[in-house]
């Protein structure tokens, strides 16, 4: 897919909606200001598969949804829109399929996720929609950073892929990807199947995820963790009132309908943790 730049008028309503009102320009402090400040302002969520809803791949309508209508997504959405502003603003983008937790689930996972490859004083890899878990550019080489409060790692696979991983306490989610242009159909098969197939993690489970600066929030089903330089906290909402205020309070995102999932967000945690509490740290 030919990346379609946003227009001057789309490129400023994203700005304004991340909140990045300095002039822009193709370089590196342009880039790594957008990429935090997205990851700040636009939260990692798939209350719409939650809700049965259809997604697709489209910039366009990630577009729509997560400036528009000021709310959160997931990679394609991010990363889609991500990527049709920095062209606007004059970067080289690539987009690329990547395949989450490949060293688990197999090749077949290749396309569960996109991520943007950028020119920018040399191969930058950015990524949005990694559950908000990168929080800058990363050089496209061997090495390891601190996106605080988490650490990302970047290097090769046996097979010579490139390999990301972010560690979050005991627990390190990665993803597989090569620096060439993403198999579009790919992308959009798995795209699908993880909208509604059920054995896909985000039909299972609510997913919203969000980073500050230097802390890191994450609200898996009931449970509410918050990441810190000291590290987790974690604890359980008690009702639907209650979620639909966290994921306005902290979250930023208006979705009062996500209050009809909270029947089978209860059910879910009872089922994978019985009545054993969310430890506390």
């Amino acid at each position: 897919m030919a990346i379609e730049p946003l227009s001057p008028a789309q490129l400023a309503a994203y700005l304004a909606r991340i909140g990045v009102f300095a002039p822009v320009a193709a370089d590196l402090p342009t880039l790594d200001a957008i990429v935090r400040a997205h990851v700040q302002a636009i939260p990692f969520e798939n209350i719409d598969v939650q809700l049965g809803r259809s997604l697709t791949i489209d910039p366009a309508a990630a577009f729509a949804k997560l400036v528009g209508a000021r709310r959160g997504g997931w990679c394609y959405e991010h990363n889609g829109v991500l990527g049709a502003a920095l062209s606007a603003i004059g970067f080289d983008v690539l987009r690329m399929s990547a395949g989450v937790m490949r060293q688990a689930r197999g090749d077949e996972c290749m396309g569960s996720h996109l991520c943007l490859l950028v020119q920018c004083d040399g191969p930058k890899l950015v990524d949005a929609g990694f559950g908000s878990w990168l929080g800058a550019p990363v050089p496209l080489e061997p090495g390891r950073w601190m996106h605080d409060p988490l650490p990302v790692s970047l290097g090769r696979t046996d097979d010579a892929m490139w390999r990301v991983s972010v560690s979050l306490g005991p627990t390190a989610m990665s993803y597989d990807f090569v620096d060439q242009p993403a198999d579009e159909d790919q992308l959009s098969a798995l795209c699908h199947w993880q909208a509604s197939d059920p054995a896909s993690v985000f039909v299972q489970n609510l997913t919203v995820q969000r980073r500050l600066a230097g802390s890191y929030l994450m609200l898996r089903g009931k449970v509410l963790t918050v990441v810190g330089a000291h590290g987790e906290e974690r604890r359980e909402l008690g009702s639907a009132r209650e979620l639909v205020s966290i994921l306005h309070d902290l979250f930023l995102i208006d979705v009062p309908e996500a209050a009809d999932l909270w029947p089978a967000i209860e059910a879910r945690h009872e089922a994978l943790f019985g009545a054993q509490a969310a430890p506390t740290t």
